[in-house]
Parts: structure tokens; C-alpha cells; sequence
């Protein structure tokens, strides 16, 4: 077993999408390459239904796959291909949109109040961009919950744990997605493919992410100017990024538990061409599929 040691760690951003949708922007476009092959994950959280009703209106997508995980509230959305359909509080939405997908994603009036969810980019290798697109709707009932004798619950949505597999496969980055929630005075380790891209996003608590406990041994991003606490510790709304090398994660938690998500996949180690919902490997590419969504010819 070999410890995978932090690279970097990002505290996300407050930004506005869609038609208006208040959200925290973990990575994104200004992060490429570093998180090959996921694009970006925004994370929408909030109790105030101005800040999320208005949604992402009808909207393309090439060359890329979306993933969103919803926590708390619903989801209308529908798509080109007569899919249509509400997700809610542990639902997943696996949309490959390939060659070409025309979508809306709606939320509606949360029955708890609260709106909170998630939404990854991941990106397609140049062989696969043109594929077919497809859909999967999990429902939170298909999605197995792992107990660990350590009293670690992990929710395995892809990817494998404890033998474990989760409902979503034969997604070409190979990746893992896990809803993990780790007691307080715990040490929990998840082993994952060397050279395979990992990070993790803390949705509740804190935990140290790796056994150097060194808050100066890696990059922090994204903390205001007036922020003088530097701490090893990692917090809410945090994106850890792993070093490729090595084999496992190792989370340590001390007075409070912690819930995370633990994200992996393969790096397609491609060149991106990336305006707006479109991500493709070059500026001619970007090109065709802006004048074929002009033309009424970008769904095949």
C-alpha cells in the first residue's frame, strides 16, 4: 500500500449559470488539465427558491457525459431523445450526450426547503465523441449503501467497494463515484488505480486527507486574500486533489465526522477545445458543432 499524498487543494466559488442559478463552482475551465478527464463539478446548495427555479433551460451538449447527483429537492428534466422524467434526493443522472444532445434541466420547488445537488462534466476520449448518445436515470433504491466495520458508510454509485459494485458501468474513464460519511476517530483507506485521476469534495465536517498533515506541503487555491488560517485540515465546500502516484486514499477524522464524495477516472491525456456545453479536441471541431446546432442539423 502506497499513500496517495495531496497535490492540491481548491475552496470553490460562488458563480451564476443557467438562467440564473446560484451555485459554488468546485473546478472548471480554468483547472484544465489537471482534473483529466472530469471537466468540472458545480455544487447548488441553497434554501432560496430565487436562486435555483430558474434552471438550464433547453441547452446542447457534445463530447462530453454530465453526471448529477442530487442530495435534497427535484429535478424535471428531459432531453432530444423523448427522455423525460423528475430525479430527487439520491437519484443520479448519467446523461452521455456523444454526438449530440439537446437538454433542459429544471428544478422545482424542493419539498424540504432545500435545493442541494451536484452536476460533474466528464470528458470523451476522440474516439468515442461521436458516439451515440444515452442516457441512465439511478434512482437512490438502486444504489447500494455499504456498512464497514469501522462504522464508514459508503454509498457506491460506480466504481467498487468491499466487493460492492455500483449500478453504473462500461463508462469508458473507468470512473468511481462514492458518497462516503466517516465517524468521528476513524481511519479509513480506498484503494484506486495508480495513474488514475482522484479527488474528493467535502460536502459535511472535516478530515485530513492524507498522513503528512502538512498544510505547506501542497497548493491551496482559491481562499481570500484576508485568509491568514493555513490548516491540513480539509472543510466543507474543499476540493482535494491526489497525486497520480500511489495506490490509496487515507482519511483520518479526529472530534467531527466527515461526508465527502470520492471521484476517479482515467485521464484521457487528450488535447480540449471546450466553449460553453461543447468540449471537443479542436478549434475546427468547436467550429462544425456550433454551425450544425445553427442549422438544425447538431442531433444525429
Amino acid at each position: 500500500m502506497t499513500i496517495r499524498r495531496i497535490a492540491k487543494v481548491f475552496k470553490s466559488r460562488p458563480t451564476i449559470e443557467g438562467a440564473g442559478v446560484h451555485l459554488k463552482r468546485a473546478f472548471g475551465y480554468s483547472e484544465v488539465p489537471q482534473f483529466d478527464p472530469f471537466l468540472m463539478l458545480d455544487d447548488f446548495h441553497t434554501s432560496n427558491p430565487d436562486e435555483y427555479l430558474a434552471g438550464f433551460p433547453w441547452h446542447p451538449h457534445r463530447g462530453i457525459e454530465t453526471i448529477t447527483y442530487v442530495l435534497e429537492g427535484l429535478v424535471e428534466h428531459g432531453d432530444s431523445m423523448g427522455n423525460a422524467g423528475v430525479i430527487g434526493a439520491g437519484d443520479v443522472q448519467w446523461m452521455t450526450a456523444g454526438s449530440g444532445i439537446i437538454h433542459q434541466e429544471m428544478p422545482k420547488e424542493s419539498p424540504t426547503g432545500t435545493m442541494w445537488g451536484f452536476q460533474f462534466w466528464a470528458n470523451l476520449p476522440a474516439s468515442q465523441k461521436m458516439m451515440s448518445p444515452r442516457y441512465r436515470e439511478v434512482k437512490a433504491t438502486d444504489i447500494p449503501e455499504v456498512a464497514l466495520e469501522n462504522g464508514v458508510q459508503v454509498k457506491v454509485v460506480a466504481g467498487e467497494v468491499a466487493g460492492v459494485l455500483g449500478p453504473v458501468r462500461d463508462i469508458v474513464i473507468e470512473p468511481a463515484m462514492l458518497d462516503i460519511t466517516v465517524p468521528p476517530g476513524t481511519v479509513f483507506s480506498h484503494t484506486s488505480p495508480i495513474d488514475h485521476t482522484l479527488f474528493v469534495y467535502v460536502l459535511e465536517g472535516a478530515s485530513y486527507f492524507d498522513d503528512c498533515r502538512d498544510a505547506y506541503a501542497y497548493e491551496v487555491v482559491g481562499h481570500g486574500w484576508t485568509d491568514v488560517e493555513r490548516r491540513c485540515i480539509c472543510e466543507r465546500e474543499t476540493v482535494v486533489l491526489f497525486e497520480r502516484s500511489g495506490d490509496t486514499v487515507q482519511v483520518t477524522t479526529t472530534e467531527q465526522s466527515v461526508r465527502f464524495l470520492l471521484v476517479s477516472g482515467k485521464p484521457l491525456k487528450e488535447p480540449v477545445a471546450w466553449y460553453g456545453p461543447i468540449v471537443m479536441n479542436t478549434q475546427e471541431e468547436l467550429r462544425v458543432a456550433f454551425e450544425e446546432y445553427s442549422n438544425g442539423t447538431f442531433v444525429k
